[in-house]
């Protein structure tokens, strides 16, 4: 039996909506071992983050090596990655371990509005860690704030991809458009082509975490071997049910439902 393993290094959640929680939970519902490395603890719940504590960097690359030297990552993706010395030090990580399959998820602000990356660290977000990228995967807001130009229409969304692989150089982008109204598609951009992933907007407050769920399902599918693609297309399809199956938990930005996938949408393990 192949055992396909996937590393997350980002911030945990202590509502279990999004970070390290988030990212887990994808990985066990498309069948791939999970590991992690905690980057900052977070007090929060469907109604805010309600407090950011720092891991040190020692423990942030003490976590990072105890995985790599023993068990090993098929694929890793990033989360919160708050201070500049932190992007530095995961960069510098990822760059020794050789990894190549990295999902970059530029978190920036949660879902409530709490900052998640300090000012200072978005430079270091695009000089250090965005090249190593297999893919970068930001919302409209953040692909914004690394590109330095306004995304309002699906062109510009094509344009802000083709300045993070052609001038930050990550080798693929994703440029997520469910903060335009209609249909939410997403733009990916791989160097050479552009392809749309499309799905059904579902009107709901329970949207806690789809980044990172969105993220963690393309990391899972590339430490499975999948081509980027394909992979993207399963992320869009695991999100899309996990809002639609809302779980309608908590009093404000609730959770998505990560059992849904495996309930409707994942291929019987005949044909998978």
């Amino acid at each position: 039996m192949v055992i396909s393993k996937a590393l997350t290094i980002a911030g945990s959640d202590s509502g279990g909506g999004a970070g390290i929680q988030a990212d887990l939970k994808t990985f066990q519902m498309l069948d791939v071992f999970g590991m992690s490395a905690i980057t900052a603890v977070t007090a929060q719940n469907t109604l805010g983050v309600h407090g950011i504590y720092d891991i040190p960097l020692e423990g942030i690359e003490k976590q990072i090596q105890a995985v790599l030297s023993d068990l090993g990552a098929d694929a890793a993706k990033t989360g919160m990655l708050s201070q500049p010395e932190v992007i530095e030090l995961v960069a510098d990580c990822i760059r020794k371990a050789g990894l190549r399959r990295l999902v970059v998820d530029p978190v920036m602000v949660s879902k409530g509005g709490a900052r998640l990356l300090a000012e200072n660290a978005q430079d270091a977000l695009r000089q250090k860690l965005l090249p190593l990228a297999a893919v970068v995967t930001p919302n409209i807001p953040e692909a914004e704030v690394i590109t330095g130009m306004t995304v309002s229409s699906l062109e510009d969304m094509k344009q802000a991809a083709v300045r993070i692989v052609k001038e930050l150089g990550a080798s693929a982008a994703i440029v997520k458009g469910g903060h335009r109204s209609g249909d939410p598609t997403d733009v990916l951009y791989d160097g050479e082509s552009f392809h749309l992933l499309t799905g059904e907007r579902y009107e709901t407050r329970h949207t806690h975490g789809t980044g990172c769920t969105f993220s963690a399902a393309i990391c899972a599918e590339l430490a499975k071997g999948k081509p980027l693609l394909e992979a993207a297309h399963t992320a869009k399809r695991f999100i899309t049910l996990a809002i639609r199956h809302e779980l309608g938990i908590g009093g404000g930005h609730g959770p998505t439902n990560h059992w849904a996938y495996s309930r409707e949408g994942a291929p019987s393990r005949e044909n998978a």
